[in-house]
Order: structure tokens, then sequence, then C-alpha cells
């Protein structure tokens, strides 16, 4: 148990922090909410159009993409550094985890994901 403490103590000083982030904004904070408060916005100018317009499923299908891929660098870095150590079945599993990647690529040049329409 004593080789679990410095994490428990990690996670007991980060919940201490949240908390004291969310009291501290609660009592500290502004509390005059006034009429520009409750319009909608965004990025920082008002909004113009439908507010109820539903966006193309491509913009959801390139954030998945992009987290895809990104996710793909997280596990090729490690994979790298340690690539000696792990021998034959090191690469034959990351051969398997790039094909499927390899796989979904295609699917989605397929489909027409990586088109931009103008």
């Amino acid at each position: 148990m004593s080789a679990y403490a410095p994490m428990f103590l990690l996670f007991a000083v980060g919940l201490l922090l949240v908390l004291a982030f969310f009291v501290g904004t609660s009592l500290l904070g502004p509390k005059n909410k006034g009429a520009e408060h409750q319009l909608p916005f965004e990025c920082g100018s008002e909004s113009t159009g439908g507010r109820h317009i539903r966006l193309s499923v491509k913009f959801y299908l390139t954030a998945i993409l992009f987290v895809v891929f990104d996710i793909e660098a997280v596990f090729l870095y490690p994979w790298g550094v340690k690539f000696r150590s792990l021998g034959w079945s090191g690469l034959v599993s990351m051969l398997g985890f790039l094909s499927v990647l390899v796989v979904g690529l295609v699917y989605c040049w397929k489909k027409g994901a990586l088109e931009w329409e103008k």
C-alpha cells in the first residue's frame, strides 16, 4: 500500500486544487449578470444567421480523423524508442495497428471525407 501513497497524494492535491479554483471563482468572481451576458456570442462577436442550423457531418468526421491520427502519433513515438527491444512481436503488432489505420484512412478517402467543398 505504501507504493501507491505518492499516487494518492497526487490525486488528493489535484482534487484540492480543483475545488479551490471552483470555490475561489464562485466567491471572488463578478456577480453582475446583465442583459449583455445573456446574449449568445461566438468567438467574442455577435452571432449572425440561424441558431439551430445543423453542421455538416464532414465537420465532425474531420475532427474525428484529427483525433485518430493524433493518437496514432502518440503510440508511434514510444514504439520507435523501444523498437530494438520489442523484437519481431513488437514489429508485427505495430504493423497490425498501422494496417487498421490505413484501412480507416482509405475508407475515409473513398467516402470523400478528405475533400473540401468550395
